[in-house]
């Protein structure tokens, strides 16, 4: 399969690109989307659909281990994110990042002198280009922490090359975006972590949750609430002079052109998230953010890992929360509520966030807590794992072929909540969501089936 793939991705240089006005042609409502990547078409299908002119890589499949028998890894995108998670890789001993991109030059040179510093050895260096890192064979893996429009490239290409990936959430700032990544990881065949956390870590407050819902301990569900942030905006932000050693062109990548701000790309290494998150040229918002995290909980928890509601139904008011999803079994899920995470069944509701899970008996908030509805699963019950660290199973998915827990699949399914989420708001609207077909049925869906995707700037 990699030989042909080799084969498909040299044929096709350049690719072709849309132009700004033109939208990816890989939609969710697409009739041969679950064929795109058959024959490995995935280099025209999915990397050209995405608007990029990717220059030919290196696609053999790298060895799973270096000369001193250790992985070799490398970071795409050096910002406070990595700068959290890049010591969790290093504290498997046999893992080794031996290479840092950023479109900001002083972000990669950060990245691999800390990297060293912790090693105490110049293993590691900046490279000029996330397609650097790409193109090397001697890369196992690559984690990808750039912001949310830069994750469909690297990812998929990173996939075509033979490299598993550890990406952070939300997988994709558009539903056809997750799509194309799901399926490159799949054809693939390489392990992917989407960087939903909650599953592994924080006491393990989630998975009880998760765990005691999926065995019935609070009867049959009827919802769940998930207290998260609202919507995007369009980016205002003032254009301000663009420092010498940031490619802002490359920062914008597949968004549309506009003058350089810092509060969407820092200057130098920094402490704070970017107030890119925010904007809708970027991201998802609030809601795409930690939505991200609290609905992939609440898919986790309803078996929902592979699907999605049947229904997206704004509130008629007008507001930016109440958003109501029905599912297929009629359980409805609202955005907004008292907690991360509430789940309430027939005979019970559980509580989560990341500082505490509780259950009592009924709704009402104000009653005794019920530990026993979160004991430990009894025999013939579901045994959700207990990781022990998200960054661990990712490592060990590898080593033994396995799925991680929150694989491309997953991760795209919760981003896709997100993104209905939002649609459902812009519409304002009832609307019919085929969870198979990943389209918009009925009234209005030419309307939201064009919000499964987005337009792209020509760019590099």
């Amino acid at each position: 399969m990699q030989a042909r793939l080799a084969s498909a991705l040299s044929s096709c240089e350049p690719w072709r690109v849309p132009t700004p006005a033109t939208a990816i042609t890989i939609t969710a409502a697409s009739p041969s989307r679950r064929e795109f990547l058959r024959n490995a078409t995935i280099s025209t299908a999915a990397l050209a659909a995405l608007g990029t002119a990717t220059p030919r890589v290196a696609l053999a499949r790298p060895a799973q281990t270096s000369a001193n028998n250790r992985m070799q890894l490398a970071i795409i995108g050096f910002g406070v994110r990595a700068r959290e998670i890049y010591g969790g890789f290093l504290d498997d001993d046999g893992v080794e990042i031996i290479s840092v991109a950023d479109v900001a030059s002083a972000r990669a040179t950060t990245g691999a002198r800390l990297v060293n510093e912790r090693r105490t050895a110049p293993i590691c260096t900046a490279a000029p280009s996330w397609r650097e890192i790409i193109a090397n064979p001697s890369i196992d893996a690559v984690i990808i922490a750039t912001p949310d429009h830069w994750h469909a490239e690297p990812a998929i290409c990173a996939a075509l090359a033979g490299k598993h990936v550890f990406c952070e959430k939300p997988l994709s700032l558009t539903i056809a975006e997750g799509r194309a990544i799901a399926d490159a990881a799949r054809k693939a065949q390489i392990r992917f972590q989407t960087g939903c956390q909650q599953r592994s870590e924080f006491g393990h407050y989630f998975v009880r949750a998760a765990e005691a819902v999926r065995n019935g301990r609070i009867g049959a569900i009827q919802r769940v609430t998930i207290g998260i942030g609202e919507s995007p905006i369009p980016c205002d932000l003032p254009e301000e002079t663009c420092p010498t050693d940031i490619d802002w062109s490359g920062w914008l990548g597949q968004a549309p052109m506009r003058g350089f701000n810092h509060e969407l790309c820092p200057i130098g290494m920094h402490d704070r998230y970017p107030k890119w998150r925010s904007y809708r040229e970027y991201a998802n918002g609030g809601l795409g953010d930690m939505g991200a995290h609290h609905f992939d909980i609440a898919q986790w928890a309803l078996g929902m890992d592979a699907s999605g509601p049947v229904e997206v139904i704004p509130p008629a008011d007008g507001a930016k929360s109440g958003l109501r999803f029905v599912y297929a079994n009629g359980v409805e899920m609202i955005h907004g509520g008292p907690t991360d995470c509430t789940f309430v069944g027939s005979e019970g509701t559980i509580e989560c966030s990341r500082g505490h899970v509780r259950a009592y008996h009924g709704n009402d908030r104000a009653a005794p807590d019920a530990p026993a509805l979160l004991a430990p699963p009894r025999e013939g019950e579901l045994a959700l794992p207990r990781n022990r660290s998200h960054i661990a199973d990712f490592l060990d998915a590898i080593r033994t072929g396995r799925d991680p827990i929150a694989t491309a699949e997953i991760g795209h399914r919760t981003a896709t909540i997100c993104q209905l989420c939002n649609i459902g708001y812009e519409l304002g609207t009832p609307l019919s969501w085929d969870p198979l077909a990943e389209r918009f049925t009925g009234v209005n869906a030419a309307d939201a089936n064009a919000r499964t995707t987005r337009a792209v700037r020509r760019h590099a």
